[in-house]
């Protein structure tokens, strides 16, 4: 058996309360562009997705590129002005990170968000070197696609079942099964457990302190096979 040495989470809704201020940024943007807006429960299936996909999902129909990129910066603008206080961590999660990194863990980070936007909330948050290796989905290619863990466990020196990726939405989760890394689906994000356990996450939670229950009693071993708690 493999021994389980890297942690990667997702960024928003998986460690940081973020979503309502995606949701409210995507509305003004809808409205600064003069499209339609989405509804909240819209936009939220598309959270997780880069900007550039989440576009074309929420507007398949629109062929104006100007228009697409006014939309992709002014929602940008609006989320800046939003986070001007960064998104709070979900309760107890700091305290885990810090628990990981102490037990010799390698901890990463694969996002939706932009490189920019990553630095300015690592920033924020005086977490510019806290965790191994982030990948951003405009440096690399955007979730589902396998590439950002690929990068990540190179990173690493780590075999795709010598790691696990926390998420909340499908994505995240469809990422992880492309890339043959067990899935951790948390509910309390973008969408709940009925969706995500649609793509066989090895564990499902509620809260994130379920996770750190769950390593201690596996400590640094990943079981062989498929687990569902």
């Amino acid at each position: 058996m493999d021994r389980l040495s890297v942690l990667i989470f997702d960024w928003d809704g998986t460690l940081v309360d973020s979503l309502e201020r995606i949701i409210e940024a995507m509305h003004m943007a809808s409205d600064a562009c003069a499209v339609p807006r989405c509804s909240d429960d819209e936009v939220r299936d598309i959270i997780g997705l880069a900007m550039p996909q989440a576009y074309d999902v929420l507007y398949p129909e629109a062929d104006d590129a100007d228009l697409k990129q006014r939309f992709i910066r002014t929602y940008s603008d609006q989320y800046i002005v939003l986070e001007e206080q960064p998104s709070a961590f979900y309760p107890g999660v700091m305290d885990a990170l810090d628990q990981y990194r102490s037990a010799g863990y390698q901890l990463a980070v694969a996002t939706g968000k932009s490189r920019r936007g990553l630095h300015r909330v690592l920033s924020g948050h005086k977490m510019l070197d806290y965790f191994d290796i982030t990948r951003c989905a405009d440096e690399t290619r955007s979730k589902p696609d396998p590439l950002m863990l690929h990068e990540i466990l190179k990173h690493c020196s780590a075999a795709p079942g010598q790691a696990i990726m926390v998420g909340d939405s499908p994505f995240d989760l469809r990422m992880a099964n492309n890339a043959k890394v067990p899935g951790v689906a948390v509910s309390y994000g973008a969408q709940p457990l009925s969706v995500l356990n649609k793509e066989q996450p090895i564990l499902a939670i509620d809260h994130f302190s379920e996770l750190t229950t769950w390593l201690q009693q596996h400590p640094n071993t990943l079981l062989e096979g498929t687990l569902h708690d």
